[in-house]
């Protein structure tokens, strides 16, 4: 044990590292908004009443829905936390922590362990990726995913075990299940599995039956993935599915149709990817690493002596996601490209390590610009604590009594409220089932959001009536009301 110990010192060291950055009160620094709630609520339905789920959340754009089996990975630690919502965060968590890990295997079997070392470091404390690995949210475990994806896909080749392709496959509908952008990951692959096909069929190897009877099943194996949401088309007159080709057909879509217009963004995508990964989101110290990062491309692309395969895979890699992002019209957000993240760490990771010149002060740079935007410099927002304050509050001045609900939000939505409302078994009802005697409104204030809930078009305080304040409080910045029927102004 000791030898172990000492011999994997140092990425043990990288891993109980990357665990504290990302578990370090999580309660506290993890987010917990109407996504969030969203999802504990489906899934405690699920294991309460045992309601089965045949599709996941809704995309933010195109009115589409993922596969389910996001919400069935983390079904287990909502159980196990008594449905603590920070249970499944510390899960997702955990996933981040294993990324970091699986970055360094992999990295080490593709190139060295120098090479491993720097890439599995450089993740362990990228903000953006310490971020989207410690709260719940369904994007927040497709770098795992994606990296053994790519991993099982190219070993298969390699190995010439092409049951890999079945993992492959597997951890592919997790890919997709985490988001659509998943997608992206396909023409690189997909170009080099079918270029493979051709030269398996023109040699006559031996290799084409194995290659093609496990290609077979690892199709099958993704067509029986999509049973659930199939089975809620038929049941919903193929809503998923319209609105799927609907969002790649209408001319007002997200997506280019003219890719050779957008190729123009490429550059400009690379820096924002780079900035927000390697440079702690400094614009300045970002653009000098995507030059330096540019420069170690092509030197190593230039350099005769290679690992030319292992790195074409990463490289490769981040190039189709580029193409493949450069197609969507809006602004990218961070999460769009977590299909990349392993890619841009593994990438830069080779390239600190064969290059000394330009490699140490990368190095450097990105570590300390990663460092000084580490989320721990700020104090945590604390959004589920603030919730459950909330919900004790009105639960304290709701008299036992049946009472209404509304939130007026600029960027969230009210399940995270309904639902540690309804942990604590509030007296909650919907204005469709019964008007209750108050209701209680929360305000999270913004430039958009006027606070008066008096006589507010939104419609679950509109719905209510006539209505006047009856007390009112503030709790971290959000406001919360007590609202009850104005007979006065009814009458």
């Amino acid at each position: 044990m000791l030898k172990f110990l000492k011999k994997n010192f140092l990425i043990i060291a990288i891993i109980l590292l990357a665990a504290f950055l990302r578990l370090y009160q999580i309660s506290g620094y993890m987010e917990f908004l109407g996504d969030q709630g969203r999802d504990v609520t489906i899934i405690r339905d699920f294991l309460k009443n045992g309601n089965l789920f045949f599709i996941g959340p809704q995309t933010s754009v195109g009115n589409m829905y993922l596969g389910p089996y996001f919400y069935y990975l983390i079904a287990p630690s909502l159980l196990l936390s008594n449905f603590n919502p920070v249970g499944p965060a510390i899960f997702v968590a955990l996933i981040g922590v294993a990324t970091v890990a699986l970055v360094f295997l992999i990295s080490k079997k593709w190139f060295n362990l120098k090479t491993a070392y720097i890439a599995s470091f450089l993740y362990a404390i990228s903000p953006v990726a310490i971020k989207y690995s410690n709260f719940i949210w369904n994007p927040n475990i497709m770098p795992f995913f994606s990296l053994l994806f790519v991993y099982f896909f190219f070993e298969s080749f390699k190995s010439k075990k092409y049951q890999y392709l079945i993992f492959a496959s597997l951890a592919f509908v997790m890919v997709i299940n985490s988001h659509y952008l998943g997608l992206c990951l396909l023409p690189f692959t997909g170009l080099f599995w079918l270029s493979n096909l051709i030269k398996f069929i023109k040699t006559k190897s031996k290799q084409l039956k194995p290659f093609l009877i496990n290609s077979l099943i690892a199709i099958l194996v993704f067509i029986i993935s999509l049973t659930p949401q199939v089975l809620f088309d038929i049941k919903h007159d193929g809503q998923n599915i319209k609105a799927f080709l609907g969002f790649f057909s209408q001319k007002d879509t997200s997506i280019s149709i003219n890719p050779f217009a957008s190729i123009i963004n490429t550059p400009i995508l690379f820096n924002q990817i780079n900035t927000r990964l390697l440079a702690g989101k400094n614009e300045t110290a970002g653009l000098i690493i995507s030059i330096v990062f540019i420069i170690g491309l092509i030197l190593i692309m230039l350099k005769k002596k290679n690992n030319k395969t292992s790195f074409y895979i990463p490289f490769f890699w981040y190039l189709s996601g580029l193409f493949c992002l450069i197609l969507y019209k809006q602004f990218i957000n961070d999460h769009y490209f977590t299909f990349l993240y392993p890619a841009v760490f593994i990438l830069v990771g080779f390239l600190i390590s064969k290059f000394k010149f330009i490699g140490i002060p990368l190095l450097l740079l990105i570590t300390v610009f990663s460092l000084l935007n580490n989320p721990f410099r700020w104090p945590p927002n604390d959004q589920f604590g603030t919730t459950n304050k909330i919900g004790d509050l009105i639960i304290n001045n709701s008299n036992n009594q049946d009472f209404n609900f509304a939130l007026l939000a600029k960027q969230n939505y009210d399940p995270s409220y309904r639902y540690v409302l309804g942990s604590k078994q509030a007296k909650i009802v919907d204005i469709p089932v019964k008007l209750a005697d108050q209701l209680f409104v929360v305000c999270e204030p913004s430039p958009q959001i006027d606070c008066n809930p008096v006589n507010n078009p939104e419609w679950a305080v509109a719905a209510f009536g006539w209505a006047k304040i009856d007390n009112q409080w503030e709790i971290n910045g959000i406001k919360v009301f007590k609202l009850i029927h104005n007979l006065e102004n009814k009458q």
